[in-house]
């Protein structure tokens, strides 16, 4: 066999090799990282939680071998169980007591508001928040960034302004969490028809994931 088309042989056998090693590093990172967090995730909560458990409750203590999520499993039904009592009236009247207590404390009142209104922003099923996603020219004429509507703004700062404004979360990349609140005129947006699933992957993923080839979901009528 000439020496020119061994070398060819070795040339395609190695591209060969590296298109499959980086397709299955395509396959296999996504999975594996996945999988890395979410048993993080666990451990964290199994070793800040077991420790709070009777041990005549806890199954490690009747079995011979750790367990893991029993901490995650426990979580669960205290919040489960928390929930209900909060949803009863004597569970109310005592959470408005310890909100009562919180209200008099200056820097602890300030904290417990904010936090409290944000988790009910987002856990609230009523809310309207993050439903539309939207571009609009930033930071300056001419470039486009994707943002959120948060909500309809009727207080005080639309009072206050000329044109009809809606409050616009603009997210950060790769960090959609962090981000700046706009107040933007309804004339300056434009709406795109992508979920907010699909902006928030657009963002983390530094525009690598292209949201019209992802699937549309479709409108509940």
């Amino acid at each position: 066999m000439p020496d020119q088309q061994k070398i060819k042989i070795k040339k395609t056998f190695i591209q060969k090799m590296k298109t499959y090693f980086l397709t299955g590093l395509v396959v296999a990172s996504p999975v594996g990282i996945t999988i890395y967090i979410a048993l993080a995730f666990i451990d964290l909560i199994d070793r800040n939680i077991i420790p709070l458990i009777p041990a005549a409750y806890n199954p490690e203590t009747y079995l011979p071998f750790p367990l893991p999520g029993i901490g995650l499993v426990f979580l669960f039904f205290m919040l489960t169980t928390l929930g209900f009592l909060a949803a009863n009236f004597l569970g109310r009247y005592l959470i408005s007591i310890g909100e009562r207590m919180l209200n008099r404390m200056p820097i602890v009142r300030s904290v417990y508001n904010t936090l409290k209104q944000i988790f009910e922003t987002v856990i609230s099923e009523n809310k309207g928040s993050f439903q539309k996603v939207v571009l609009l020219e930033y930071p300056r004429k001419g470039l486009w960034a994707i943002a959120f509507i948060s909500g309809e703004n009727t207080g005080e700062i639309q009072e206050k302004m000329a044109d009809d404004v809606v409050n616009v979360f603009l997210p950060t990349t790769p960090n959609p969490t962090s981000g700046f609140l706009l107040f933007v005129p309804k004339k300056d947006i434009i709406y795109l028809d992508m979920t907010p699933d699909q902006g928030a992957k657009y963002v983390i993923s530094a525009g690598l994931v292209d949201p019209s080839n992802l699937p549309v979901k479709e409108d509940k009528k």
